[in-house]
């Protein structure tokens, strides 16, 4: 029976760390399905617009050799996307080990069999450093 591996991001301005996460992933399933968070969700969540749009972030996750499939994903809820998806694994940065919502995950995961894999995270490179350089030009550009 094929194992079925599951994450998410929103993958703005892809870097190594992204394709990092996406190759081990692959590694440990044989079918890997991307959520890609849509430009309204990132900033319904996280209070800010992507800086690349969606349309082009999905067209980059979608063509990476291990991804076997791209959706859009319109809600945070991890629940509810493995009742849409059934997936045997969640793959997900291991700087969410321990946070309270991933230990009410790990719960409510167990109890319908689905195992999480914490992954390292890159701390060289994150799209949060990348977008403050990208905010402190286009500040330094506006003052010009």
């Amino acid at each position: 029976m094929k194992s079925i591996g599951y994450t998410t991001g929103v993958y703005d301005m892809f870097h190594i760390g992204h394709l990092n996460l996406l190759r081990r992933a692959k590694l440990e399933c044989d079918y890997l399905i991307v959520g890609v968070t849509t430009d309204e969700l990132c900033e319904r969540v996280k209070g800010k617009k992507p800086i690349i749009p969606f349309a082009e972030r999905m067209e980059i996750v979608k063509h990476i050799d291990f991804v076997d499939e791209a959706l859009p994903q319109t809600s945070m809820d991890k629940m509810e996307a493995w009742n849409n998806l059934k997936f045997d694994k969640i793959f997900v940065g291991d700087d969410w080990r321990g946070s309270d919502k991933w230990n009410q995950l790990e719960k409510e995961f167990g109890e319908v069999g689905v195992e999480i894999a914490y992954f390292p995270y890159t701390r060289h490179t994150s799209s949060t450093k990348l977008r403050q350089v990208v905010d402190r030009i286009t500040s330094a550009d506006m003052a010009l």
